[in-house]
């Protein structure tokens, strides 16, 4: 009924629409995680006779043999409502008085495909389409992965000699443009600005928003353009390869000091991993554990590839513990064992 409702109000006010905006975008998302699908008036009316009647919104997705798609969800002031396999996963982001993004939560293999988005707000109108792409490997090339990188003394701290170190000290290089590119097309997100190899500071942004160079902006790489080598100061992307050797969480009847982990891993003749080793086992094995362990720069960490409740439920991501005391004994150790020659 309110489907139909919706379809009315369209064809009543079909003949008093002057500004019909149209605009297609691709998102990607990995399974399991939440994804933003864009759309909103690119601008208000600010006297429309029909101001009264507010923004009506309805998101549908392409189906064939569908003509009028498959419902995904409809707002109608406070009527608000999900439809079929989409019941409980959909809302409105609701950004401001123009915004009609829809949030998709706990996306699944088969929400892959083409979305509409028709909007109405008086006699403005608006419709989006999107393309949503679901990957697994979302932050991974096909040769590694990309991961943002600070050390724990603070954030942007690294001049660009002292960041191509600093990649290097956790098993990686500085990432190139073209592989930061390839890292932010399939679903890599972060709104802090790094070093790339060519000298420039650059972010990549999949899900627009105000503290990441506002809502406007669009979904890209966000660019400061080259900066001084030696002065500037930024944190920076690192690229490592696929892993070469068997990473590892190790078995320990207590939990260790820094000092101790590192000792420990070698007393199982190996070393204490690196950051690089756990996002490229992490994303080229689909590592997963949800035990906080130290790894060879002073952080604690731990890898999720399937997201769940108290163990990152959202999204798949190496989450950081922080840079804790290395005399505390509060956490395990994660080990690399590299591949003999």
């Amino acid at each position: 009924m309110l489907s139909l409702l919706f379809s009315a109000v369209l064809c009543a006010l079909a003949t008093s629409v002057y500004s019909d905006a149209s605009t297609k975008v691709t998102m990607f998302a990995a399974p399991g995680s939440n994804v933003t699908l864009p759309c909103r008036l690119l601008h208000a009316v600010e006297k429309s006779p029909f101001a009264d009647v507010g923004l009506r919104v309805k998101w549908t997705k392409v189906v064939d043999g569908k003509p009028d798609g498959q419902d995904v969800y409809i707002s109608m002031g406070f009527h608000k409502k999900s439809y079929g396999r989409y019941l409980e996963r959909v809302y409105m982001q609701e950004a401001d008085a123009e915004d009609a993004t829809l949030v998709l939560t706990d996306v699944q293999t088969e929400d892959a495909g083409m979305y509409h988005c028709e909007v109405i707000n008086g006699i403005d109108d608006a419709f989006q389409q999107v393309t949503l792409e679901v990957q697994a490997d979302a932050g991974a090339t096909a040769e590694g992965v990309v991961f943002p990188y600070s050390p724990g003394v603070a954030r942007y701290n690294l001049n660009y000699q002292a960041a191509e170190l600093a990649c290097v000290g956790q098993a990686a290089v500085v990432a190139s443009f073209d592989q930061l590119y390839e890292a932010w097309r399939i679903g890599l997100d972060w709104c802090n600005a790094g070093w790339l190899s060519d000298g420039t500071v650059q972010y990549p942004i999949t899900k627009p928003r105000e503290p990441c160079g506002g809502t406007n902006a669009g979904a890209g790489l966000r660019n400061y353009g080259r900066r001084d080598k030696s002065k500037s100061r930024f944190d920076v992307f690192c690229f490592t390869a696929a892993v070469t050797g068997r990473f590892y969480w190790l078995v320990q009847p207590h939990r260790l000091s820094y000092d101790e982990a590192v000792q420990a891993c070698v007393d199982d003749g190996s070393e204490i991993a690196k950051v690089g080793h756990m996002y490229a086992a992490w994303k080229m094995q689909g590592y997963d554990r949800c035990d906080a362990g130290w790894l060879a720069d002073g952080s604690v960490r731990y890898p999720i590839s399937r997201p769940r409740k108290n163990c990152s439920p959202t999204d798949a991501a190496v989450r950081l513990v922080g840079y804790p005391d290395k005399q505390q004994q509060l956490y395990g150790v994660y080990c690399f064992e590299p591949a003999q020659q």
